[in-house]
């Protein structure tokens, strides 16, 4: 049966698996990271824990006016068994914010399972990566540097045609908001 409770120092490599394999197949596929955020402002840090394995991990940051899902995750055995569901839901009575919102890109089961949880989409723009095959014309360095091989930038959902025909990879970031 799994547990859901607060995240605790010795999940920190379940915490990082779980988070890995589960973007591993979606667009954040190469949103790697070594080891857990660290929080400025106060958050609630949930796992979902069956047979002491992390399977499932909800991060949400507290702000004056709003909380935010930093990451939530679910291995992908247990995908598809309620638990993104469970931790929202263990999550909810613990906010004293009138908003929690979240940042998500085109997974179709992330964005159905958002809209299915009472979150509206609010806010729409670009994550855009240029890979060593793509142009760098328009890039600037500083002198005694070649041109940039890789880039990571941001743009208006409205240069959506144009960014697609200059970059190979790009998302569209969707905001989701859910009053509470």
């Amino acid at each position: 049966m799994t547990e859901i409770r607060e995240y605790r120092d010795t999940d920190a490599a379940d915490w990082l698996r779980c988070r890995l394999l589960s973007f591993f197949g979606t667009e954040y596929y190469d949103d790697v990271v070594t080891q857990r955020k660290t929080f400025e402002n106060p958050a609630h840090r949930l796992v979902a824990v069956d047979d002491d394995t992390v399977v499932g991990l909800m991060d949400v940051e507290i702000f004056t006016d709003r909380a935010t899902i930093d990451v939530l995750a679910v291995h992908p055995d247990h995908q598809r068994r309620g638990l993104a569901t469970q931790l929202l839901k263990a999550v909810l009575p613990r906010l004293q914010v009138d908003v929690l919102d979240a940042w998500t890109r085109g997974d179709a089961s992330a964005n159905h399972w958002y809209q299915r949880s009472g979150f509206t989409e609010n806010f729409r723009y670009l994550h855009v990566y240029k890979s060593w095959q793509d142009d760098a014309s328009g890039f600037e360095t500083p002198e005694g540097l070649g041109q940039p091989v890789t880039a990571f930038m941001h743009a208006p959902i409205a240069l959506e045609a144009a960014m697609r025909e200059q970059f190979s990879r790009v998302h569209v970031c969707r905001q989701y908001v859910r009053s509470l």
